[in-house]
């Protein structure tokens, strides 16, 4: 039940996002002077709608989005006789450019907000790797050999980590003197160890050193060098140990502001860089589509993205729920900022073009060129139009037959 009302919760915030990237237009453009004709959430059939002034708003069956209708947007709309004064395209450029970036501003500042609500509530992340702990898992022997596929020959009786007496629970804190904060830590200290090694280990708040015999098998190893795998003989004590982040970061109102700004800037490197990778994932997203071992770091669709939201709030993780919204609106923003068409990137570009068009036929003592024919634009507009339905078609396809999923 929590799930289902996770995903239903999960699903109206993004369509608040969206209403509310609308509702970014649709106050510039009022602000500014322009007529705003029409103001829906959803597409497809209307369900219901009321008008006020010179705007109608209304709600629509399909909530995948939404729309704002600002007469005179291109040269192409059909205009009454009172809007053609009022024309978007017709206004200055600073205007023009104001309401286009308004939604994209919308979503940065939702997004903001979100973040913020987290730090002063259930705390932000902590990034510090050196604040994190190294947690023994399940206790084992150490098997002798491994194939190049990474399975672990047969092997039966206690390791040497668990004859020491290491314990499961138990955190690592160093071996042989270097501190290993992450399991990565662990495993190339052990790797490198030969005879007794000495496991700095906390336990139930008490500080210990518990010598352990390492035995030496074969393993295969990743050059650091050439990224190449090799075969190698390393040291290996019988144990699975995992990275235990660190406890988030609660903050006062006050410290919560900075801690905000820096957080997001981390938060939107790592947007930017999730867009550049979206090309290459479409080989990811076709492999789980035919059955293949979905990726966690392959994008979802909305429909993915609900049903993840709804296994945070199933396990509580009420924290991570917000931070999955920010994010959202951050990738929102961030998108929308890309110079295509149909997208508000592609009408600023349209936007500034002309203004630096116009600037330079002013310089040369001409006078302002004609808005930019849009119907010339609409077979570029078309193939992005269409490669991003395919995209998300099969990013939705992915997220019904093979989801991604955090909790097994």
């Amino acid at each position: 039940m929590i799930f289902v009302v996770g995903v239903v919760l999960f699903a109206l915030g993004i369509a608040a996002s969206v209403a509310l990237h609308e509702c970014g237009h649709m106050w510039a453009a009022k602000g500014t002077g322009m007529i705003v004709r029409r103001y829906f959430v959803g597409f497809g059939p209307k369900i219901f709608s009321w008008r006020r002034g010179e705007t109608e708003y209304g709600l629509k069956a399909i909530p995948a989005g939404g729309f704002c209708d600002i007469a005179g947007m291109t040269i192409h709309d059909e205009l009454e006789p009172e809007e053609i004064g009022r024309a978007m395209y017709r206004q200055k450029t600073w205007k023009r450019l104001l309401v286009m970036f308004a939604g994209i501003a919308m979503n940065f500042a939702l997004g903001l907000l979100l973040i913020f609500i987290l730090a002063v509530t259930w705390g932000l992340p902590n990034n510090n790797s050196n604040d994190a702990k190294a947690q023994v898992g399940t206790l084992g022997c150490a098997a002798a050999t491994q194939s190049p596929d990474g399975t672990l020959a047969a092997c039966t009786g206690a390791g040497p980590g668990e004859t020491a007496g290491i314990k499961t629970g138990d955190i690592i804190t160093a071996v042989n003197g270097v501190p290993t904060p992450t399991s990565t830590d662990v495993v190339k200290q052990t790797q490198d160890a030969k005879g007794t090694a000495q496991f700095s280990i906390t336990r139930d708040g008490h500080d210990l050193t518990i010598p352990v015999q390492v035995q030496p098998v074969q393993r295969w190893v990743v050059d650091s060098s050439t990224g190449q795998k090799r075969s190698e003989t390393v040291g290996a004590v019988g144990l699975s140990i995992e990275t235990v982040p660190p406890a988030p970061l609660t903050y006062n109102p006050l410290a919560a502001v900075p801690a905000t700004f820096a957080f997001t800037g981390n938060l939107m490197v790592q947007t930017v860089h999730s867009m550049a990778q979206m090309p290459s994932k479409v080989v990811d997203l076709w492999h789980a589509v035919t059955g293949g071992q979905r990726d966690m770091d392959t994008p979802v669709s909305v429909v993915g993205a609900s049903r993840i939201g709804g296994e945070v709030a199933q396990h509580g993780l009420w924290g991570m729920f917000i931070l999955l919204l920010a994010i959202l609106n951050f990738f929102l923003g961030a998108f929308n900022l890309l110079p295509l068409l149909p997208l508000d990137g592609g009408h600023m570009a349209i936007t500034l073009y002309e203004k630096i068009r116009n600037s330079l036929r002013a310089w040369r003592g001409l006078p302002p060129g004609m808005p930019v024919n849009y119907l010339k634009l609409m077979p570029a507009t078309y193939v992005v139009i269409v490669i991003g339905g395919a995209y998300m078609l099969l990013t939705v396809t992915a997220d019904i037959v093979n989801p991604i999923r955090l909790f097994q």
